[in-house]
């Protein structure tokens, strides 16, 4: 399982400064040339909890970030939802669109792909309403 499944450049950072940020996929809502951020974090295995979402939150809140979202195996727990759900929404006050959008997001991958481009069984994007 990895970033390249939803087309986000994978982190290139030293050892020691990888703050749980996997992946970026940079955006521009209007015409200023000023580029946004979706930042990725990926936990694979068991025992996915509410700290992962905390420390991608924190990431988003520092403004690394407008949306972050935690790609993981398991479905999120109810306190991953209502902690995804308390970091509120990123507005997109652009010409292009005046939508509101989750400021966390997770997708449950219910298996691994084996190849780019495979099928995957489930994508939930989930704003814990």
């Amino acid at each position: 399982m990895g970033i390249g499944l939803v087309d986000a450049r994978p982190v290139e950072e030293q050892k020691g400064a990888h703050r749980g940020i996997d992946g970026r996929l940079y955006f521009h809502v209007d015409n200023s040339g000023k580029t946004k951020q979706i930042i990725f974090s990926v936990k694979a295995g068991q025992n996915i909890n509410v700290a992962y979402v905390r420390d991608l939150r924190g990431v988003i809140e520092r403004g690394e970030g407008a949306i972050g979202v935690l790609i993981t195996m398991e479905e999120p727990t109810k306190p991953m939802l209502k902690e995804a759900t308390e970091a509120g929404f990123y507005k997109d006050e652009s010409a292009f669109d005046t939508g509101t959008y989750p400021r966390l997001l997770e997708a449950t991958f219910k298996k691994a792909p084996k190849a780019r481009g495979a099928a995957v069984e489930q994508l939930k994007l989930d704003s814990g309403e």
